[in-house]
């Protein structure tokens, strides 16, 4: 490949996502459909009215027939391997026709089988012995899998006896108590923890006293869930929570509460016309600050003034300016989609801080800026990591610090100090130097001794462990070197900065497969996603031989099999999706930086 086919490519992508923005000012991109989604959501029309909502249900149950998996599986995207807990949901979800309609009959005896071969037998409590074996101390998924379950008939009128019960009178604590408690679920699914809790609470025999308390706790919790209802009436933007909620409130008896009202209504219309339904409704605020990053200097090519300013006008318009009602969080983050639903996090909002950077003159984006800045203050935990939504709860894995958010954050942090460190007072200048200082303790202590580091959000369906170390790392190198341009640091800060970068590309480096491509790990098919992000993090005069490497085989997928998303993304206690626009952004991404490096070694020679 020579540097004028990689010019090419760059103008034609760049075109291509570019026509891609909608006339609002963001791109909406286009997350991929799920079975799990399609078999709950389709479980809670059901419990609503089945005739009402007939067309919704049949329409959802033609989607799991035509989309299912050769060995009678369901995966959590049809380009998915099947794996237990959705296959049991669907399972679940198709039980309730089976016994009138053949051919839904006939589609989950190809389920049960596939099941049966993994010896799990639907009809005893074998089913409740695998989820929770599974998610282990985790419930934040795996009691919601089951009361579902119970509650479609599987495994039977037992069901119930076998489902751990949810402490759902715990969310009646003041908000700043709840990550000092061993809650089993995890700080975004509180109210799966208050809806799933109560049903099983109404199924299920407890002790005296035990039923006395939550009993006296119901009216409150369901206070709990209405003030934490979004205006879309879908928690989180998400089609499987609101779901859960929606049919567990619906069998406890509180069918005709607005909650379960607009829950229904979100689900009705976030239906496609193929009867599938996605994971969320969009990541429209996450896509669109990758678009704005893919760019970079060539931003002002491909978009207009207008369109420059329609999408820092679009930021400004959906950053967060109050306490928000579902965590609690301060205002000034930045949640991954316009809609209601969304919640200030730890990524979307370094993400937009970097894109307006970008879009507007410093000076048109200070404020912005300054409180999104202030946001990520509160947020660090006091392992100087970042979590996504809620400093302080460690419990479980996906409240936790992670590495991939926190180089995010380094980067955002240290553009902030570049740009208005003369024009903040010293006390801010200080407080953000603190930040940047703690960050970069974490993510040296967080390096494993191979210079990799795993990210929590991402991972790879074909590695062992599910992993990802090369999405991970290929994030983390990237932050790290835009963040080594700039001129505040010091020369110790600089030196530290260069060897987590060395080691890191030297990771990359040994996981690079023979054809050229980088998939999760070594020997793991490439994909457009992780081979992109791996040109990125190592484009430099140094690596140019290993960069082209990437980039022919790109090429040749791209012309073989288009921008194929692949599965990488995980959600919601380890869903997995893809994303239309992840393959565009990451390939435009990787194009842009390597002709910045040609413009570099011009400019030498």
């Amino acid at each position: 490949m020579d540097k004028e086919k990689i010019h090419h490519q760059l103008n034609e992508v760049g075109r291509m996502l570019a026509l891609k923005l909608n006339p609002e000012g963001y791109w909406e991109g286009g997350l991929s459909s799920s079975a799990l989604g399609v078999a709950v959501a389709v479980a809670a029309l059901h419990f609503d009215d089945p005739q009402k909502n007939s067309d919704g249900i049949q329409r959802g149950i033609r989607w799991l027939q035509q989309n299912i998996n050769s060995d009678g599986s369901y995966g959590d995207t049809p380009e998915s391997p099947g794996n237990v807990s959705t296959s049991l949901l669907v399972y679940a979800a198709l039980n309730l026709y089976s016994a009138k309609e053949k051919a839904v009959r006939e589609t989950q005896q190809k389920t049960a089988g596939y099941l049966k071969a993994l010896k799990i037998d639907v009809n005893s409590p074998q089913v409740a012995e695998f989820i929770l074996a599974h998610y282990q101390k985790d419930y934040t998924f795996s009691v919601p899998i089951l009361a579902m379950c119970g509650l479609c008939g599987v495994p039977g009128e037992d069901a119930f006896r076998h489902i751990p019960q949810l402490p759902f009178e715990l969310s009646l604590l003041p908000r700043p108590f709840y990550r000092l408690l061993n809650l089993s679920v995890v700080s975004y699914a509180i109210p799966a923890l208050v809806a799933v809790g109560i049903v099983i609470f109404k199924k299920k025999k407890s002790n005296r006293f035990g039923r006395f308390v939550r009993r006296f706790s119901i009216p409150r919790a369901m206070r709990i869930l209405h003030r934490m209802l979004p205006e879309s009436g879908g928690f989180l933007e998400a089609v499987p929570l609101t779901a859960f909620v929606a049919l567990s409130l619906i069998n406890s008896g509180f069918g005709d509460t607005e909650v379960v009202r607009k829950g229904i209504q979100f689900l009705k219309r976030t239906q496609r016309e193929d009867g599938g339904w996605p994971i969320d409704v969009d990541l429209s605020t996450w896509v669109t600050s990758l678009s704005v990053k893919a760019f970079r200097s060539n931003l002002s090519g491909f978009l207009t003034t207008d369109q420059e300013d329609d999408i820092a006008d679009h930021f400004k318009l959906i950053q967060n300016d109050r306490v928000h009602p579902f965590n609690g969080t301060v205002p000034g983050g930045w949640g991954w989609t316009s809609f209601s639903g969304s919640v200030p996090d730890g990524d979307d909002t370094p993400g937009v801080i970097l894109a307006l950077l970008n879009l507007e003159p410093e000076r048109q984006v200070k404020n912005e800026i300054l409180n999104g800045a202030r946001w990520l203050k509160k947020l660090q935990n006091s392992d100087g990591g970042f979590p996504t939504f809620s400093r302080g709860w460690g419990k479980l894995p996906f409240d936790q610090s992670c590495s991939d958010l926190t180089g995010h954050c380094l980067l955002a942090v240290s553009a902030v100090l570049e740009t208005y460190r003369d024009e903040i007072r010293n006390k801010d200048v200080r407080a953000l130097k603190a930040i940047f200082e703690r960050v970069l303790k974490y993510l040296e202590h967080k390096q494993s001794a191979d210079g990799s580091w795993v990210p929590l959000w991402f991972g790879n369906q074909s590695a062992g462990d599910h992993s990802n170390p090369v999405y991970g790392t290929a994030k983390v190198v990237t932050y790290l070197k835009d963040a080594l341009t700039h001129n505040w640091h010091s020369e110790d800060v600089q030196n530290r900065l260069k060897h987590l970068i060395k080691g890191g590309q030297a990771f990359l480096l040994l996981v690079q497969n023979e054809d050229g491509s980088w998939g999760g790990g070594k020997n793991i098919s490439g994909t457009i996603e992780e081979t992109s992000l791996a040109v990125s993090a190592l484009v430099s005069d140094k690596n140019t031989a290993v960069c082209m490497n990437g980039h022919r085989w790109l090429e040749t997928y791209i012309q073989k099999n288009g921008f194929k998303p692949a599965p990488i993304g995980l959600y919601f206690a380890s869903l997995w999706y893809d994303e239309a626009l992840y393959p565009v952004t990451a390939y435009l991404e990787a194009l842009s930086r390597t002709c910045e490096q040609f413009a570099a070694e011009a400019v030498t020679t």
